[in-house]
């Protein structure tokens, strides 16, 4: 989290009271040691960084003249003078920084006000030489200052929690809460390659870094928030389910009244197939437009240690869930009926059905390539990878017109199974005869079509469960690719 002057304009408590709770954001609720620290680089020529070492993400911060109070508060200070850094390491090593250097910090002086005098030049000409002695690295000497000095409180808090009755210090030595030694403090001698920082007295440095919150509670929040999103945004809501309802009028219009009817049995096949393809291509494309920008989102929190990559991919499979089956039932709603397709309970739920698991198998698609590849790759790839799914769905070329070296094609075609499925959904379990305003309807019995399509032989819950089966293939297939996109980018 970056904070630019966050004490700006307010009053001491105010100021202390803001970045106590920055400070506990910091530690997460439960101190753990932090191997990560992160710093930033800003080209003011006089500005105070400072960031603070934390659990799973990092408080870095610009701060406008701190009280010596706030200032022991940081963890890291980075300075700089006219571009160029002049001191970085912990806030206790800086005042021994400084005296080495020949600029003695007077007593009962803001090491802070101190610090930005010697940067403007009220103490002469000094910024090129402590620009030198970081660039040499003699400020590496004071890193580990303050670390010793909390260590040895730690040490001493720790023998005092396990025998209250002593509660008298040696002579000579004096530890307060802020880790500054006061005169006469006995120091205990770190070694250099020691890198721990306030570490709680039951924890172990090897222990990793983890999540602050449980994978439940992460889970409830971004579901939450995905569901609140969505609906707020005009592109994923109300106008794709404003589209989803006008076309289906037109369809309706386009077909109507076809469903029963023995002359039309081609035409009305063909509206089949089209309600598959419109169901596949709305979930599939708007899926591959938005994930990618989601992505990014998500990659910089998840490395921010905020929330798991399974509860983030859980949340949204969830959330797009009620919408997408809304946009699939508010279309095939209205065409199955305009265009009189057997008004059957059964006939419609199956229909239904078939036609909002295709829909979801497609935006399963989408979220794989846009998992896999930025938007402007996925808008080429999606259309390309649907050509020969399309053509082996059974419309164009028949079943048993395909060449046997190529029909294998067939079978992962999840389009043959969305249409096929809606095909037997209407026209297949011993159907009655169709009515024919013509005078010979070679189509008239349902099933002489469905051997023309080569379907006589199909299985509806075969179909069923091909579906389901791409869908959790996909979907787990979509959960290994962002745990794979996020190990490349650590």
């Amino acid at each position: 989290m970056f904070f630019d002057e966050p004490t700006s304009g307010l009053d001491s408590s105010a100021c202390f009271q803001c970045l106590s709770l920055l400070k506990s954001l910091s530690r997460g609720g439960k101190v753990k040691l932090s191997k990560r620290r992160i710093r930033v680089y800003k080209k003011d020529k006089k500005s105070l960084t400072v960031s603070a070492v934390l659990t799973g993400r990092t408080i870095i911060c610009t701060i406008h003249q701190p009280s010596a109070r706030l200032f022991e508060m940081f963890d890291h200070l980075y300075l700089l003078a006219e571009g160029q850094c002049i001191y970085q390491g912990n806030v206790g090593g800086l005042v021994p920084f400084l005296s080495s250097m020949g600029l003695d910090c007077p007593s009962y002086h803001n090491p802070a006000d101190y610090v930005m005098e010697v940067a403007c030049g009220e103490h002469g000409e000094c910024v090129h030489k402590l620009v030198m002695a970081v660039n040499n690295g003699k400020c590496n000497n004071y890193q580990h200052y303050q670390a010793g000095i909390a260590a040895a409180q730690a040490v001493s808090n720790d023998i005092a929690k396990e025998s209250p009755q002593e509660q008298t210090k040696p002579e000579g030595t004096a530890l307060i809460p802020n880790g500054v030694a006061k005169a006469g403090t006995t120091m205990i001698n770190m070694p250099v390659s020691c890198t721990t920082s306030l570490l709680d007295s039951a924890e172990s440095i090897e222990q990793k870094v983890g999540f602050p919150t449980s994978g439940l509670l992460q889970f409830w929040i971004l579901l939450k928030r995905t569901f609140l999103s969505q609906i707020r945004d005009m592109t994923l809501t109300r106008v794709r389910l404003i589209s989803h309802i006008i076309v289906g009028f037109l369809i309706g219009a386009i077909y109507y009244d076809i469903g029963n009817e023995a002359s039309e049995v081609m035409s009305n096949a063909g509206c089949v197939f089209f309600t598959v393809m419109f169901l596949m291509f709305t979930a599939m494309m708007p899926t591959i437009l938005t994930f990618p920008t989601e992505m990014s989102v998500f990659v910089r929190e998840h490395l921010n240690y905020w929330y798991s990559v399974k509860s983030f991919y859980l949340a949204r499979t969830l959330a797009d869930l009620p919408f997408q089956m809304v946009y699939s039932i508010a279309y095939v709603v209205i065409v199955y009926f305009i265009t009189s397709q057997p008004l059957e309970v059964e006939r419609f739920l199956m229909y239904l059905n078939i036609c909002v698991l295709t829909s979801l198998v497609a935006q399963s698609i989408g979220l794989l390539i846009g998992a896999a590849m930025s938007v402007e790759s996925g808008v080429f790839i999606g259309p390309v990878m649907s050509v020969p799914i399309i053509l082996f769905s059974g419309f164009f070329v028949n079943f048993n017109a395909v060449p046997k070296y190529l029909k294998f094609l067939s079978y992962v075609s999840y389009v043959r199974y969305g249409f096929e499925g809606a095909m037997i959904s209407v026209y297949g379990y011993n159907r009655a005869k169709l009515k024919c305003s013509e005078y010979y309807c070679h189509f008239k019995s349902p099933t002489k079509f469905l051997e023309q399509m080569a379907m006589e032989n199909a299985v509806y819950w075969i179909d069923v469960v091909a579906l389901l089966g791409f869908l959790l293939v996909l979907r787990v297939v979509v959960y290994f690719v962002l745990k794979l996109k996020l190990r490349s980018l650590r």
